[in-house]
């Protein structure tokens, strides 16, 4: 069992014990966070705290996490949009909505649940029991391409190609407000928000990122943008083109009240990558087409006068 010592800022005095719990561990859901305290595995020194509990400025807060539980991934019959398989590597068009790996609150329905399924034993190892063959992941609501290592040697080889910036990876974008640059490079390090613990934000001292982008069309309170991958940060897109003031039109964390597309998901689609065969050493390009709803959204808005 991992214990976890929180020491409450000024900015959380007065929040309830499972919120404190929740906004200092951003990998414990507010629901985790109450159960703990329902076990007797938040204390303060040394007395159990009840999740209604008020923080005071200045507590040391000690939380217990029990240990995971072990967990391996089941294969499901769930339909893939394979846009790419050899012996090697599979290529996947990924539907918005659905997750790459099982994790806490998804323990099927995945990406790797369905790549199970499709490939069965072939899958690298290097990911573990629940992440095998992912090289890099694209968020749940985002669309689009994923590569997927079919054995440990073209795991590493992808993996070398992803740290060393060569994977070239090209999404697709609405953008709320009209971009005035044609094409420029977003920079900005990418860290947790100190406002809200569960996004990320520009921020100093975060990681190092990296966003290149061209405007394909500008619409009516709309931009239409190619963004291209330097680095590969949680949210970074997002992130980016939020810090700029024009956040991705449809996304519920980093959006605007000013967005009125009524999408209900991130209009964000990763449309191509590039890539280097860790077989055969040929450059490879992979696309795959917008989906209906991001083409849709598209259709319906006026182009800019």
């Amino acid at each position: 069992m991992e214990s976890r010592q929180l020491t409450a800022g000024p900015e959380q005095e007065g929040l309830r014990c499972d919120a404190f719990v929740a906004d200092c561990l951003p990998e414990i859901s507010r629901s985790a966070a109450q159960r703990l305290a329902e076990q007797g595995l938040v204390t303060r020194r040394g007395v159990a705290l009840n999740k209604k509990d008020k923080i005071k400025a200045g507590d040391q807060i000690q939380v217990c996490l029990p240990d995971p539980a072990p967990a391996q991934a089941v294969a499901q019959p769930i339909p893939l949009d394979i846009r790419w398989e050899d012996e090697d590597v599979i290529v996947i068009n990924k539907p918005a909505g659905m997750v790459v790996h099982p994790a806490a609150g998804n323990p099927d329905g995945t990406l790797v649940n369905a790549l199970l399924a499709h490939c069965g034993p072939s899958l690298s190892g290097i990911g573990g029991e629940l992440r095998p063959g992912i090289v890099h992941r694209i968020d749940k609501d985002t669309s689009g391409l994923l590569i997927v290592a079919k054995n440990d040697r073209a795991h590493q080889a992808l993996a070398a190609q992803l740290a060393d910036h060569t994977l070239y990876r090209e999404y697709e974008a609405v953008a709320l407000g009209r971009l005035r640059q044609d094409q420029g490079t977003i920079e900005g390090p990418i860290g947790r928000s100190p406002k809200d613990r569960k996004k990320m934000a520009v921020v100093p001292g975060g990681r190092p990122a990296v966003t290149h982008y061209r405007v394909l069309g500008r619409y009516q309170g709309y931009t239409h943008v190619q963004c291209r991958l330097e680095t590969g940060r949680t949210h970074q897109i997002r992130v980016h083109l939020a810090s700029i003031g024009h956040p991705i039109a449809g996304d519920p964390v980093y959006g605007s009240r000013a967005d009125r597309s009524g999408l209900g998901r991130q209009c964000l689609h990763a449309r191509r990558l590039t890539f280097v065969h860790p077989a055969t050493g040929r450059q490879m390009t992979v696309e795959a087409p917008l989906p209906p709803d991001f083409a849709g959204f598209l259709a319906r808005l006026r182009p800019e006068e």
